[in-house]
């Protein structure tokens, strides 16, 4: 592992008060709760004063914004991933890490993501969608299975499920249908499975997931001890840095900021495919970004405190925070 060198880490007083904010109403209530504690203790443990915050409404966060002088988002899903809270602090003009509402909103969207990078030329798998206006009996889908079937505005691979032949697509397409209104039939892509964390403006070290399921599914994530991580990668140092360009163009495209993820695969011929964009990535004992972190050598403390201090060219502590 090397030495940080260019990753520039803040006084802990120059952050002032930090309010992490975790929990939320979506469907990833349970890992966000994992990430705000795990970043509250890492920010402590490097002299931060920060405090764990759980918020479920909008007169919470603007409760909030009274106490602290900055926020740590560690919401995931609806409503903290996908604009709703970031929309909130940006109308109060309140510091807080990651990408700002109309990015934030973009990413959480598979489809409109979708859209924009094949607008721009940027590979991405083959898709239709499914939503009320245009049901599944109406969409004209060529007959290449498999298939992954995907909520929309859903993370952390809630809802998904492969289909291997029509007879499947319906009942699949119900089940991501009990979790959003809008669903993604995207061409399934046999090949490696890669994600990559953008941090301010470089690219850490790629990480490839492999795992016994039939993809990397929420238990994959969060809960199997077979899931394997591997970084460094195995691959050429050009194909590196080509993959390293695609990705922050990727992120750059729908608008990111701070710190995200970009999840990618390669095909058996090595050509990229691009599948989507996490602005908020789990912070957990299981997450990538912080393992990514570490091998370009920064520890999980000096990370949140790195992406803490990108907040601070929104302006110091200020004289909103009050006591207690």
């Amino acid at each position: 592992m090397t030495e940080h060198t260019d990753f520039a880490l803040p006084q802990p007083e120059s952050l002032g008060r930090v309010a992490v904010l975790m929990g939320g109403v979506s469907a990833e209530r349970a890992v966000s709760l994992r990430s705000g504690q795990a970043v509250t203790e890492a920010l402590c443990e490097a002299g931060v004063a920060a405090e764990a915050v759980d918020v479920q409404t909008v007169e919470q966060v603007v409760a909030m914004t009274r106490r602290f002088d900055r926020a740590f988002v560690a919401l995931h899903g609806r409503w903290g991933e996908d604009g709703g809270v970031q929309a909130i602090l940006d109308a109060l003009d309140f510091p807080y890490t990651g990408s700002r509402m109309a990015a934030s909103a973009l990413s959480m969207d598979k489809i409109r993501t979708k859209w924009l990078w094949q607008g721009m030329g940027l590979p991405t798998p083959a898709f239709q969608s499914v939503s009320a206006t245009q049901s599944l009996d109406r969409i004209s889908w060529p007959d290449h299975f498999p298939l992954i079937i995907k909520p929309s505005h859903e993370g952390s691979s809630i809802g998904m499920h492969k289909v291997d032949s029509a007879d499947q697509l319906p009942q699949a397409v119900e089940a991501a249908q009990a979790l959003d209104s809008e669903i993604l039939l995207e061409q399934w892509v046999t090949g490696r499975e890669f994600t990559a964390a953008v941090v301010g403006d470089r690219v850490l070290p790629l990480i490839e997931l492999k795992t016994d399921h039939v993809f990397y599914d929420y238990t994959a994530k969060y809960e199997s001890t077979t899931t394997e991580y591997l970084c460094p990668v195995d691959l050429s140092p050009g194909l590196v840095k080509k993959l390293d360009a695609l990705v922050y163009q990727a992120f750059e495209a729908v608008g990111g900021r701070h710190w995200g993820r970009v999840d990618f695969m390669l095909d058996a011929q090595q050509n990229p495919w691009l599948i989507e964009v996490n602005t908020a990535p789990g912070m957990t004992d299981h997450s990538l970004v912080p393992m990514a972190a570490r091998q370009a050598g920064l520890s999980f403390s000096q990370l949140v405190c790195h992406l803490l201090g990108l907040t601070l060219e929104h302006g110091g502590p200020d004289t909103k925070a009050e006591g207690g």
